[in-house]
């Protein structure tokens, strides 16, 4: 019998917290990996390695289905992802951080448009956070 790895996607994983999200946007760094924003900041004390928060702006998408199909596709690729290339990095380093998605294309992307950018986004991420935090010489870069 085959053993499949299940991965969720859990409240405690989701960034809520105000003054986290306060911190992220203000004293955060940020880069872009078209259709995508991605900010982050260390954190500590979380349950989780990590922390994300998914946006998609109403002022491009008016129709609140539009912005629901896109953060669950979102939430989706991301949940498949992040083990592999969010949390195994992470953990590495026994490193945490608050993370923010922000969609900024104005228009729907196919899923796997979005799948493929999550990946080229989480690998970029461990690029920037070990130049950042970990120094030249500790790049773990799959």
């Amino acid at each position: 019998m085959r053993t499949m790895k299940i991965d969720f996607f859990k409240k405690e994983e989701r960034l809520c917290n105000k003054r986290l999200i306060d911190d992220l946007y203000h004293k955060g760094f940020s880069f872009l990996v078209y259709p995508f924003r991605i900010t982050f900041y260390p954190a500590q004390a979380l349950i989780y390695p990590a922390q994300v928060l998914i946006s998609v702006p109403k002022k491009r998408f008016k129709r609140a289905v539009d912005r629901n199909l896109l953060k669950r596709r979102i939430r989706e690729a991301y949940r498949l992802q992040k083990s592999a290339y969010l949390y195994d990095f992470l953990n590495r380093n026994h490193k945490q951080v608050v993370l923010s998605l922000q969609y900024i294309s104005k228009d729907i992307e196919d899923y796997d448009v979005i799948f493929h950018k999550i990946k080229s986004a989480l690998l970029k991420f461990q690029e920037e956070y070990a130049g950042l935090y970990l120094g030249e010489n500790s790049k773990n870069v799959f």
